[in-house]
């Protein structure tokens, strides 16, 4: 079991890490701390470390873009466009970053986005880790449909955690069906569902690297039926493509449109919220809300969907705008800073998830590391409301952001320099 000790609420933290295990540096016996010694001040930091620690393949799958990374690159930049306007001579005796998203309370805005394979960065226990990690910070995870731990046994590992289930439209649509169905059947409080992925963006470094179908013994095992391999396995590691992405999106219905809001809906939601991930226009995010959806995410997948399109930060106000109130906003792709989520919660969103740092924070240190991550990131916003004169989540408005009237210093984000 991973250990549950209390993390300082600070981002200053040094981090002693083995193979296996990472505890803050005050619990380490001197000669543990010896060798292998690093400073954690951001969630940056868990990147750096993580890249030093798994191979080449594997930290590129998990950190490239795709093509050129131009989107890659621009989702951390494009934050630097975006200025914060400070306010003073407020009262901060109650600062609380306390939300609530759908009726269900969150403590802090930032949730763990549904990001598959978990146990490539922690095979020992995968997405149970941050599912019980989200838990202990009081906030939201995701289970993504391609997770190496299944719908049941993540609910097993954190049955207190509010937990979502994010569901892609297969060629075999009963099979959809069942995977929410058993979902909601598990307690599950909301359903994702990702709407960017009919295709997966062309995986060049995976290509060079030889990454082309999922390592053993990991497995999508919610595809696996009454403990029975699946014969999708023979799709989504067939390795007829050169890239891991290429194959599995051969399962995916090429067929959709926006009445499978509706059909996924009524035969197999029973109720819960559905939020429709990967929107990316004011267009969509309009048909979106007139297809009966619950809330909307914008997402570009991190930069491994489509790449030359806008990041996520800068497609939020169109996004914003048209769905004008009416239904819920959620962003994922860049995070990496408080302030970004006060940015994003001030041009209209009502929280953000985090993807890439949930595996890097996983290969370090597992569950206690994704926590810190939270807390890096909880802390940062505290710092960066009470600094702009926000006491509550509710007070933040439009009226905190502006663009810099020259535009702002585009800063690259530069994958191979982490």
């Amino acid at each position: 079991m991973t250990s549950k000790t209390t993390l300082p609420h600070t981002s200053n933290v040094i981090v002693a890490y083995s193979a296996s295990k990472f505890v803050p540096d005050q619990a380490q016996n001197t000669a543990e701390k010896t060798n292998n010694i690093h400073p954690v001040y951001n969630v940056d930091d868990y990147q750096k470390i993580s890249k030093a620690k798994i191979s080449k393949a594997l930290y590129e799958y998990l950190a490239s873009g795709t093509d050129d990374e131009q989107t890659l690159s621009e989702n951390r930049s494009a934050w630097k466009m975006w200025y914060l306007r400070p306010r003073v001579l407020k009262p901060m005796s109650r600062l609380s970053t306390a939300t609530t998203l759908f009726g269900q309370r969150l403590d802090l805005p930032v949730f763990t986005s549904p990001a598959g394979v978990q146990a490539l960065a922690d095979p020992e226990h995968g997405e149970c880790a941050t599912a019980r990690a989200a838990g202990r910070m009081g906030t939201m995870f995701g289970l993504s449909q391609h997770a190496t731990r299944s719908i049941e046994q993540v609910a097993e590992a954190a049955p207190d955690t509010n937990k979502w289930f994010q569901s892609y439209i297969l060629k075999d649509r009963e099979m959809t069906l069942r995977l929410v169905r058993r979902a909601v059947k598990a307690g599950y409080k909301g359903i994702f569902l990702t709407v960017d992925s009919m295709r997966f963006g062309y995986r060049e470094a995976d290509a060079r690297n030889g990454w082309d179908s999922l390592p053993a013994p990991h497995r999508l095992v919610n595809y696996d039926d009454e403990q029975q391999k699946s014969e999708l396995s023979a799709t989504y590691n067939g390795k007829e493509k050169q890239s891991w992405d290429q194959n599995s999106e051969m399962m995916f219905e090429q067929n959709v449109s926006w009445n499978d809001i509706r059909w996924l809906k009524e035969n197999a939601c029973q109720g819960l919220p559905l939020v429709i991930k990967g929107i990316m226009t004011g267009e969509d995010a309009a048909m979106a809300v007139e297809a009966g959806a619950d809330g909307v995410m914008v997402s570009n997948h991190g930069g491994r969907a489509l790449d030359g399109c806008v990041s996520a930060i800068d497609a939020l106000p169109e996004v914003a705008k048209a769905v004008n109130g009416r239904i819920p906003i959620l962003l994922d792709s860049g995070v990496r800073r408080g302030t970004d989520v006060l940015k994003a919660l001030a041009l209209g969103a009502t929280a953000v998830g985090i993807g890439k740092p949930l595996f890097f924070a996983l290969s370090v240190g597992g569950e206690d590391a994704v926590v810190n991550v939270l807390t890096m990131l909880k802390t940062e916003l505290e710092a960066a409301m009470a600094i702009c004169g926000v006491e509550t989540v509710k007070d933040i408005t439009p009226g905190l952001i502006s663009r810099h009237p020259s535009g702002g210093p585009a800063v690259p984000y530069i994958r191979s320099a982490l």
